[in-house]
C-alpha cells in the first residue's frame, strides 16, 4: 500500500542509502555501503559555498566477511564532506570493525567502539545496516530460504542434507520467526512453510518464562526445532539478535 498522498510541499534535502553485497573470487563477499546528502539549491557551509549538485555528504564503507559472517577486512572512504581534508581523519578507524561478527551484537559493538568522536556520525549509522545488507544476499546464495528441500545449501546443486549448515532436517528456515510477517503463528508461515506453522524454536527466554522443566518443541525426526548458529548456541529471538528476514 503506498503512502498517502502529502499535501502541497517543496523538496529541502535528500539523502540516500545504499548497499550492494558482491561475492569475490576468493570465495570471501564483499558488502559496500554508501550514503549520500545533497540539497537542491547552492547551501553555505562553514568550509565555503556548496553548488546545487554537488553533495554535502558520499561517504563509502566496505566490509569484507567470509560465509559465516565474520569481518575479516574493512576499509572507509569519505569522498565529499563538510570540512574537507578533515572529516576524512577518521576513516581508518573503520579498521575496528575487523573481528566483528554480524550476527553477534554488531551494531551494539560497530557502536561502541565508533561513536561519538571515536568515528564519523554517518559512517557509523551505515554500520547498521550492514547485517541484514549481508543476510539478504546470502539468502538464496549461501542459506537455503526454501522448505521443500530441508538441509540443503543453497548453490550446493545437489540438494544433500547438511546438518551442519545454516539449516537441517530439525531447522525451521532461517528467516522463520525474525519479524512480524513470519512468525511462526502467523498466515506466511501457514501459507508458504506450512512444515513449521506453530512450531516457533525453542529459546533460553522461552525457557525461562515456562519454567526450568519445559520440553523442546520437536521438529522432523523428533529432535529439538531450536535454531542453531552452527556452533551449538541456539540463536536468539529477533529482538536480542541482528534482523535477519529474507
Amino acid at each position: 500500500m503506498p503512502l498517502s498522498q502529502p499535501v502541497s510541499r517543496q523538496l529541502r534535502h535528500r539523502r540516500a542509502i545504499r548497499a550492494e553485497a558482491y561475492e569475490r573470487a576468493d570465495g570471501l563477499w564483499d558488502v559496500e555501503a554508501c550514503l549520500t546528502d545533497e540539497k537542491p539549491r547552492d547551501v553555505m557551509l562553514a568550509s565555503g559555498v556548496r553548488p546545487n549538485g554537488q553533495p554535502i555528504h558520499e561517504l563509502w564503507l566496505r566490509i569484507t566477511i567470509d560465509r559465516k559472517l565474520n569481518v575479516v577486512d574493512a576499509e572507509a572512504s569519505s569522498d565529499w564532506v563538510p570540512y574537507p581534508g578533515l572529516c576524512q581523519a577518521s576513516n581508518p578507524a573503520y579498521r575496528a570493525l575487523i573481528g566483528l561478527n554480524l550476527r553477534q551484537n554488531f551494531r551494539r559493538e560497530s557502536a561502541r567502539l565508533l561513536g561519538g568522536t571515536a568515528g564519523c556520525t554517518h559512517l557509523t549509522e551505515l554500520c547498521a545496516i550492514l547485517p541484514t545488507a549481508a543476510i539478504q544476499a546470502f539468502a538464496g546464495e549461501v542459506w537455503s530460504t526454501g522448505d521443500s528441500t530441508p538441509g540443503a545449501n543453497a548453490g550446493s546443486g545437489d540438494g544433500s542434507s547438511n546438518s551442519t549448515g545454516e539449516h537441517s532436517n530439525d531447522k525451521p528456515p532461517f528467516q522463520l520467526g525474525r519479524c512480524h510477517a513470519l512468525r511462526f503463528d502467523g498466515e506466511a508461515v501457514q501459507q508458504f512453510y506450512p512444515r513449521w506453522y506453530g512450531r516457533a524454536p525453542y529459546t533460553a527466554d522461552r525457557a525461562a518464562s515456562s519454567g526450568a522443566g519445559a520440553v523442546r518443541q520437536t521438529g522432523a525426526g523428533g529432535n529439538a526445532s531450536g535454531m542453531n548458529d552452527g556452533s551449538g548456541n541456539e540463536v536468539q529471538s529477533n529482538s536480542q539478535t541482528e534482523g535477519n528476514h529474507a
